[in-house]
C-alpha cells in the first residue's frame, strides 16, 4: 500500500505543472493565470533574479563596469565575483553620503571603486567601460536629459560594450511606485535615437520589472542590397 501511494505521488508530481516560472527561454505561453503575480515582499524584487540577470549580462574577467546610481553597492558587490581581481567596477553616485558609504562597505573589495559622479554623465574617460548598469536609475536621469546620457555613454562604452537597464513598468504600478518606473516602449525609443539597439528584454517574472539590453547601432552592418529580379521571373512572395 506504501509503495503505491508513492507511486501515485510521483505521477501526480510530474504530471502538475510547476509553480515557478524560469525568465529567459521559457514559453511565452500563459499556463497559469497567476504566472505573473507579484511574488516579492521585499523592496527590492528584481534583485531576487539576481541570478538571471548576471547570467544575461555574461560578465568575464577583466570587465570594466559602470554601475550607475550604485546605491548601496549591492549590484557591485555581486558583479566582483564575475569581473575577477583585474575587473573593476565604477559605482557612481551623486550624493557624497552614498560615496562614503559604499567605500565603507566594500574596503575589503578594491575592484569596486565608488565614486561622485556628475547628473548628467558618468564623469569616465572615452572607451572605458564594457558594461553600463541602470538598476531603477534611468527614471532617476535629468528630466528632458535621458537621449543626451545615452549618446554620452555611447562615448564611454567600448564598441562591443553593453547598456543594461532594469526598471518596474509603469503599466503594472501604482500609486507613487509610477513616478518610479519607465516605460519599456519609450526607454527604447530613447535608446534607438541616441545609437543604440535592443538585443534583449524580458519582464521579470514576479517582479512587475523589466531587463533591457543595448549593443551599439554601429555593430550591425548594413544590410546588402537586394538583387532585381530578372525580366520575366515570378515576383510572388510567400
Amino acid at each position: 500500500m506504501c509503495n503505491l501511494f508513492r507511486l501515485l505521488l510521483l505521477l501526480i508530481l510530474i504530471a502538475a505543472p510547476t509553480a515557478t516560472y524560469a525568465d529567459s527561454g521559457q514559453s511565452t505561453r500563459v499556463t497559469d493565470a497567476n504566472q505573473h503575480v507579484y511574488q516579492s515582499a521585499g523592496r527590492y524584487p528584481y534583485r531576487e533574479k539576481s541570478d538571471y540577470v548576471l547570467k544575461e549580462l555574461d560578465l568575464k574577467p577583466g570587465d570594466v563596469v559602470v554601475d550607475i546610481g550604485a546605491g548601496d553597492g549591492w549590484w557591485a558587490e555581486q558583479m566582483v565575483k564575475f569581473v575577477g581581481t583585474e575587473g573593476v567596477i565604477h559605482a557612481s553616485e551623486v550624493e557624497q553620503k552614498k560615496v562614503d558609504e559604499m567605500k565603507e562597505k566594500c574596503a575589503d573589495m578594491p575592484q569596486i571603486k565608488p565614486y561622485l559622479s556628475p547628473t548628467d554623465s558618468t564623469g569616465l574617460s572615452e572607451n572605458s567601460c564594457d558594461l553600463a548598469f541602470l538598476s531603477k536609475t534611468y527614471h532617476h536621469l535629468n528630466e528632458g536629459g535621458h537621449v543626451d546620457y545615452l549618446r554620452h555613454l555611447r562615448k564611454v562604452i567600448k564598441p562591443t560594450g553593453r547598456v543594461c537597464v532594469i526598471e518596474r513598468h509603469p503599466s503594472l504600478a501604482a500609486g507613487r511606485g509610477k513616478e518610479h518606473a519607465w516605460s519599456p516602449g519609450l526607454l527604447t525609443q530613447q535608446a534607438e535615437k541616441a545609437g543604440w539597439i535592443l538585443v534583449r528584454y524580458e519582464l521579470m517574472t514576479g517582479t512587475y520589472h523589466y531587463v533591457a539590453i543595448f549593443v551599439q547601432k554601429d555593430l550591425f552592418p548594413a544590410e546588402p542590397p537586394r538583387r532585381r529580379p530578372a525580366a520575366g521571373r515570378n515576383r510572388s512572395m510567400k
